[in-house]
């Protein structure tokens, strides 16, 4: 947008706040509309979009010190100040005079003439795109001589425009159940005052982060907002553990189970049982593996490892201790040589 259209935008009323309105209103004023009218909150709505934009131009002036002086000072020449009325007293004549040593009344500098404390030299060369004439300096030939910059002294090109800035990111801490973390949910989180919809997805691991765009803080001179980090924790379970896609379920087991065989109950991650066969001679190193039943991701599905654990009685009553006595006579010592002998290499 030009200076030119400075005329025809009020960009206090914009904002709703006072034209003495300090940085700090200001500011607060644009960040409560922002987040009014931010197309994450308005999908589709067209009418949302075009108002965050203006609200983003207005801002991007009022909060720059010195854009805002020359949109005060352009402001208060089009509606009750300067006037361009050419051929009339006080018009284009006496005020670009103002600026000609040779009609300003003294062989000095020339005057300069001020609006609502901008000097019009530098608001001239925003509207005409030309740079401030320097003292002394003469206009060329015409009615009002040339166009500011086009043929006279060289000046500054026009002030550079605040660019739009992406917003800071935020960032938020998540926790989730081992079960929500293998089959995704979707929840909501508060941050800075907002409720913000996460959805998890199946799969995820303790310590991964879910990045949600638009949800941080708001940018700068209408430039968009920054991201939402969200780092995830998964609670432990008591049953289940992970091992990159595959679940691990540990099955207590008898040492008479796990030296004879038998079938034990395993619990499902989708609530149900399945009779597992443990073989003869299992230890604690022993892993079943039940294909397609781990977490199911878009890549594929892992599967879940069942895990011996053998149960070691601690308290055992006179003709258990006898038979577990008969047991290890009849079995005898278990040979610890070999494996001395490899703790040496």
């Amino acid at each position: 947008m030009s200076e030119q259209d400075w005329l025809t935008k009020d960009f206090y009323k914009v904002l709703g706040v006072d034209k003495g309105a300090d940085k700090k209103t200001i500011t607060k004023a644009y960040r409560k509309l922002a987040r009014s009218y931010h197309p994450d909150q308005n999908p589709g709505d067209a009418a949302a979009e075009a108002k965050f934009k203006e609200i983003g131009e207005a801002y991007a002036i009022l909060s720059n010190d010195e854009d805002r002086k020359r949109y005060d000072a352009i402001r208060a020449m089009g509606g009750g100040g300067a006037r361009f009325a050419a051929g009339t007293s006080g018009g284009f004549e006496d005020l670009f005079g103002a600026f000609n040593p040779r009609s300003a009344g003294s062989g000095g500098g020339g005057a300069r003439f001020q609006a609502g404390g901008a000097d019009l030299e530098d608001l001239f060369s925003g509207l005409f795109g030309g740079g401030p004439q320097p003292h002394g300096a003469q206009f060329g030939a015409g009615p009002f001589g040339a166009p500011f910059g086009a043929h006279g002294a060289q000046g500054r090109g026009p002030q550079s425009r605040p660019r739009p800035a992406k917003g800071g990111n935020r960032k938020a801490n998540l926790t989730i159940s081992f079960r929500q973390a293998v089959e995704g949910a979707a929840l909501s989180i508060k941050v800075a005052g907002k409720t913000i919809k996460v959805r998890i997805p199946a799969g995820i691991k303790d310590g991964q982060k879910i990045r949600l765009a638009g949800h941080g803080k708001p940018g700068a001179h209408g430039g968009p907002a920054g991201d939402l980090e969200v780092s995830v924790s998964v609670e432990p379970h008591p049953v289940y553990s992970r091992e990159g896609d595959d679940v691990v379920v540990t099955v207590p087991v008898s040492f008479a189970e796990a030296a004879l065989g038998a079938k034990v109950d395993v619990p499902m991650l989708d609530g149900s049982t399945r009779s597992v066969r443990i073989p003869a001679g299992s230890g604690t190193d022993t892993a079943i593996r039940l294909k397609g039943k781990g977490c199911a991701l878009k890549k594929g599905t892992g599967d879940l490892l069942v895990r011996i654990r053998i149960d070691v009685p601690t308290a055992l009553t006179r003709e258990q201790k006898r038979a577990v006595e008969g047991l290890s006579e009849a079995l005898g010592p278990v040979s610890r040589e070999s494996w001395l002998e490899a703790a040496k290499e």
